[in-house]
Order: structure tokens, then sequence, then C-alpha cells
């Protein structure tokens, strides 16, 4: 597992936290509106540059937000936030929820104090959203893992234009029973020739105010 890169100061990506954010390689998934599209590359490795950064940093930041790509795809993650711990900081996970094996080891062995899933699509449009088949069954044991309440964590869908009214219902009715549900617009991808227009603000406040009636959504 390599860190690509990461954001020294953060007090918006982990809440309650000033945090450093830290971005994996390689991701399971091929999003086509992905940001850090990037890191399905090969890419330079500053697992030791972050290391120093946090050994100077105790008392200066909260946690660490470990996001990609997708952490959950390399065996030796929980070695590599055990350490963070084992520094004194609080770890948030941002993640596709496609290895319940592993989110559910990280958090009964209190490795993680926060958990973000990121639910791309309706479970009808998956495939067409993340360029992949495979997996959406682990979307589900993750989903149904994080309801037990055992950790602190919200759901999370980037209203891409490809999703309808109808796709953020169906996503509520998968996860209700949850605390939070959060609705963030899409970004135009700069690398991304003819990429498709945001939906109206107003568009997703009305999905936002549709999934409220089903689990706590809030738009981010």
């Amino acid at each position: 597992m390599k860190i690509s890169k990461f954001i020294k100061n953060s007090m918006i990506d982990f809440p309650r936290r000033i945090a450093c954010v830290a971005f994996t390689n390689g991701c399971n998934w091929k999003c086509w509106y992905c940001q850090n599209s990037q890191l399905l590359q090969e890419t330079e490795d500053k697992t030791d540059e972050l290391f120093e950064f946090l050994s100077q940093r105790k008392g200066w930041i909260d946690g660490v937000v470990i996001c990609g790509g997708e952490p959950t795809i390399h065996n030796d993650l929980p070695q590599i936030i055990r350490k963070i711990k084992e520094m004194g900081f609080d770890v948030k996970l941002d993640t596709n929820g496609t290895n319940s094996t592993m989110l559910k080891e990280l958090v009964e062995q209190k490795l993680i104090d926060y958990v973000a899933m990121d639910i791309k699509a309706s479970f009808s449009k998956l495939s067409e959203i993340t360029l992949n088949n495979t997996k959406f069954d682990e979307v589900e044991k993750s989903i149904n893992f994080l309801l037990e309440n055992k950790v602190e964590y919200e759901f999370r869908t980037t209203v891409t234009p490809d999703l309808t009214e109808q796709d953020i219902l169906q996503i509520a009715k998968k996860i209700k029973g949850a605390k939070t549900y959060i609705l963030q617009p899409y970004r135009q991808p700069d690398f991304l020739k003819n990429a498709p227009k945001p939906l109206k603000i107003e568009t997703i406040k009305h999905y936002v105010d549709v999934a409220n009636e089903i689990v706590p959504t809030y738009l981010r």
C-alpha cells in the first residue's frame, strides 16, 4: 500500500477534528467522474513522508482521514492504521464498502473512529456508475454492518446527473435506520471532455427533502 499524497490540514473532512487527509493508491472501481482518478496509476510513495509529518504534528491535529482510491483493497491497511493510532491520532476511513470483512475487522479492533461510506448509486445503476459489476453484495454487507452502530459513521452519495429521484429513494430505503445520509453535488471533471453538467442545486435540495422522509438527509 502506498500513500500517494496527503493534505496536511483539513477542518471539513473529519467531523469535530482537525485532520490530515491521506490518499491511498489504487481502486477496485472506476467511477467515471472520480476526481482522484490519477491515483489509479502508478504513483509516488509518500508513506514515510506522512509519518514524518505526523510525528511533528502531535498536539496540533486530532486525526487522520484515510481515503483513496479505495483503502480496503490493501491487505496491509490495518497495520498502517494501527501505527497511526499508536501515535495518538483518531482515524476516519472513507470507503466504498466493497470489503466488509476488513471494515468489520477495523471496527472491532477499534482501529477506526469514524467511517464515511460512499454509496455510488442505487444498486440497479452501480455497474453503470462504477464501470464494474462485482462486489455489490459486499456493499450491502457493509451497509448492514454500519447500521449496527458499532462505530460513528455516515453514508453519502455524490449526486451525478445519472441519478434520479427514484435512485436516491432506493438508496435511502436501503440505509433506513441510519443517523446520517449526505448528498453532495457532483463536480464536472476537468479531465473528461464533454462531461455532463451538474444537476441544479434546487433539484438536489429536492432529493434531500425526499430522502429525508426515510432517513436524516443533509446537503454538503
